[in-house]
């Protein structure tokens, strides 16, 4: 009788890590489906932050053409890179 009860006892301890392990791989599984998420979120948001910059990017770049403080610097950052090319 002390036989049946071992492999009784043998089959609850199997049983319940079986069980243990099913809660550990699906806890982990919706852990996976937030981290896709989030990540798939974070690129979009990224996608949306680059495409902005580019607009403020070319904005600014417009505003720098149009004022002639840029374009006096333009001409001296142009003097300093013919000067740094040419070899003495």
């Amino acid at each position: 009788m002390s036989s049946d009860g071992d492999g009784d006892m043998e089959n609850q301890a199997e049983l319940e890590e079986k069980t243990r392990l099913i809660n550990q791989v699906l806890e982990l599984q919706h852990t996976l489906e937030d981290l896709s998420s989030r990540v798939d979120a974070v690129k979009e948001e990224n996608l949306k932050l680059k495409s902005e910059n580019q607009v403020l990017g070319q904005y600014i770049e417009n505003l720098m053409s149009a004022s002639s403080v840029f374009q006096t610097t333009d001409t001296k950052t142009k003097r300093k890179g013919s000067k740094g090319a040419r070899k003495d």
